[in-house]
C-alpha cells in the first residue's frame, strides 16, 4: 500500500500494530507479518518511567532498515527532552512522548520536527487532556493512553472515551490539528468503542500478534473502526 506521511483526520481509520506482542526474535518477519499497516508502533520502556524494559534506539535502527512500514515510536522513558529526537534521526516517522516526564514538551516537538518527524504527545490515563490544548497546537498526534503504560494485554478502560470524544471536539473545531490515537486493550470487542468517540488511529498488540493472519487480523480491525466511525 502507498504510506502516506499527511493521513488527515478525514482519512480511513488508521492500525498500528505494537511489536510489543511481536516475537522479539523474529522482528523482520514479524514486521512482515502485518504488511497492509498504516504504522508499525514500537514501544520504548527504560524501567524507569514505567516499570518494564524492552528496547532502544540499536533496534529501532534495525527495525527501520527492514521494513517500510512507517515506524511509530513510542517513549515511555524519563527525559524525553534528551532522547526522542535521536529515534526522529534514526528515520521513525511519528516520535511519541509522555508529558508526565517531559521537561519543556513544546521545544521537545520542535526537535523531533526538525529532526524529520511527526511529533506525537501520551497522556496517561490519569492525566488530564484539558490541561495541555494549549501545548497540543505544536504536536502532530495525541495518543491518549486507555491501559496503564508497561505491559501488554491489558484491558480497555472505558473510562477514557470521554478523553478520546474531547480530543475530538477539539480537532473538529479547529482548535487542534492532529491525530487522535489510543494504545491500550484495543482488540475486536473495543475498537468500535474507540473509534465511535473519535479516535483516528488504532494500536492493537495482542489483537494483531495473537491471530493465525496478523495481516488479515489488520483489515479487519481497520473495517470494524470504519464501520463505527
Amino acid at each position: 500500500m502507498q504510506y502516506d506521511a499527511a493521513v488527515t483526520t478525514t482519512g480511513a481509520p488508521m492500525i498500528a500494530p505494537s511489536i510489543l506482542s511481536a516475537d522479539f526474535a523474529r522482528l523482520a518477519e514479524e514486521a512482515a507479518a502485518v504488511t497492509g499497516s498504516d504504522w508499525l508502533h514500537v514501544d520504548v520502556m527504560d524501567n524507569h518511567f514505567v516499570p518494564n524494559l524492552t528496547l532502544g534506539e540499536p533496534v529501532v535502527k534495525s527495525l527501520r532498515a527492514a521494513t517500510d512500514i512507517p515506524l511509530d515510536c513510542h517513549l515511555m522513558i524519563d527525559d524525553p527532552d534528551r532522547w526522542a529526537p535521536g529515534y526522529a534521526e534514526l528515520g521513525a516517522h511519528n516520535v511519541t512522548f509522555h508529558v508526565e516526564a517531559a521537561g519543556d514538551a513544546r521545544q521537545t516537538a520542535r526537535a523531533i520536527r526538525a529532526a524529520g518527524a511527526k511529533a506525537g504527545l501520551a497522556l496517561k490515563p490519569g492525566t488530564a487532556l484539558e490541561d495541555y490544548l494549549e501545548v497540543l497546537r505544536e504536536f502532530d498526534t495525541l495518543l491518549v493512553m486507555t491501559v496503564e503504560p508497561g505491559f501488554g494485554g491489558q484491558a480497555f478502560i472505558d473510562e477514557m472515551l470521554p478523553k478520546i470524544a474531547a480530543a475530538r471536539a477539539a480537532v473538529d473545531s479547529g482548535h487542534l490539528r492532529l491525530l487522535v490515537e489510543v494504545d491500550g486493550g484495543v482488540n475486536t470487542e473495543t475498537i468500535e468503542r474507540a473509534a465511535a468517540a473519535g479516535a483516528d488511529c488504532f494500536v492493537a498488540g495482542s489483537a494483531v500478534y495473537g491471530a493465525a493472519d496478523p495481516a488479515a487480523a489488520v483489515r479487519r480491525l481497520r473495517a470494524q473502526a470504519a464501520a463505527a466511525s
